[in-house]
């Protein structure tokens, strides 16, 4: 996605290649480079030269660059054979091009480098990128606007496979419950879609609860039949049809069982939040959905760049297949 976008200013960015390059390879010039930066009392820094396939490794390089904008100038006032030094227009489609990338850079750093991302920094960070190219797509540089709309197209395509999937894992973390939707959906979306989107989130929800309810149900009564018949009660030599044991054991089953009025995704969505750690026990169903929906959420944002250029699509799995499908094709 980002790669789509910097397309339109390969010729700037190559630029900048080319002179990390031709400095690097040159032990002369790089102290001459060295020289200057001494003169102009900056920070010494190794330049970095960038991999063209990745724009991670792109905005490392651009990130020393900008810094060095004016020694890159002057250091071709002494370098005759230096053909490739970027205008000062140049730098200045540099340093918007880096502003954009920055923030690409954040989200990607909270998916990637992180041992243990939460659900609530994927939403939050894709929220920010949805939120700055909606901004630059009315950019007052016809390059931006350019840049903006390729990276806006894939964008808007891979948000619209994933957005339930990140919701409702962001509302299993109890620091974020619904609020993370009532404050990202009015951000994102417009005013005519907000309550929609709001509610196919809390209705996915309920759909996978559910399910989880049902199995968390199921084992729970396998488990009491296992416990009776280790107890020896069903080993009794005695009719099942007038067994009293049989009778209680029916009855007990029939009370732990039964739906209590308010769910534990009720009482769970209605209490406060930063709930402690420990309370989180006091939910099983959801305590296994939320451990099942941020597996899957790592899973599906180590999907790699190289993937998405081959054309590689992110496959769904399981059963809430129609679950995850896109709540819109465009959000505008």
């Amino acid at each position: 996605m980002v790669q789509d976008g910097l397309s339109e200013i390969k010729n700037v960015i190559g630029d900048v290649h080319e002179s990390v390059n031709f400095i690097n390879q040159n032990e002369a010039r790089l102290n001459s480079f060295s020289d200057i930066v001494q003169q102009l009392q900056l920070p010494d820094r190794k330049l970095i030269l960038d991999c063209k396939t990745r724009w991670n490794s792109t905005f490392e390089m651009l990130l020393i660059a900008i810094k060095f904008k004016e020694v890159f100038s002057r250091l071709k006032e002494r370098e005759s054979h230096y053909e490739c030094c970027p205008s000062h227009e140049d730098w200045e489609k540099v340093e918007k091009v880096y502003e954009i990338l920055k923030v690409f850079n954040s989200a990607t750093k909270i998916i990637s480098e992180n041992n243990y991302p939460t659900s609530n920094l994927f939403l939050n960070e894709v929220y920010c990128v949805k939120v700055l190219l909606d901004k630059r797509m009315n950019d007052e540089n016809e390059f931006v606007q350019a840049m903006v709309r390729k990276m806006k197209s894939k964008f808007d395509k891979y948000w619209g496979e994933c957005n339930l999937l990140m919701s409702i894992a962001a509302i299993l973390d109890p620091r974020c419950k619904m609020r993370v939707t009532e404050f990202c959906f009015p951000r994102m979306y417009p005013d005519r879609e907000v309550k929609e989107n709001i509610a196919k989130v809390r209705d996915a929800l309920y759909e996978i609860y559910d399910e989880y309810a049902r199995e968390y149900q199921f084992g729970n009564e396998h488990s009491a039949e296992t416990q009776v018949h280790d107890n020896g009660i069903s080993g009794m030599n005695i009719e099942a049809s007038s067994s009293g044991w049989f009778e209680f054991a029916n009855y007990v089953k029939s009370v732990e069982t039964a739906q209590p009025q308010q769910s534990d995704l009720d009482v769970y969505l209605a209490k406060g939040y930063f709930i402690c750690e420990g309370d989180s026990t006091k939910f099983h169903a959801l305590e296994c959905a939320s451990i099942t929906l941020w597996r899957r959420l790592v899973s599906e944002s180590s999907w790699s760049e190289e993937e998405e250029q081959s054309g590689k699509e992110p496959e769904m799995h399981g059963s809430h297949r129609h679950v995850w499908s896109p709540m819109m094709d465009n959000a505008n």
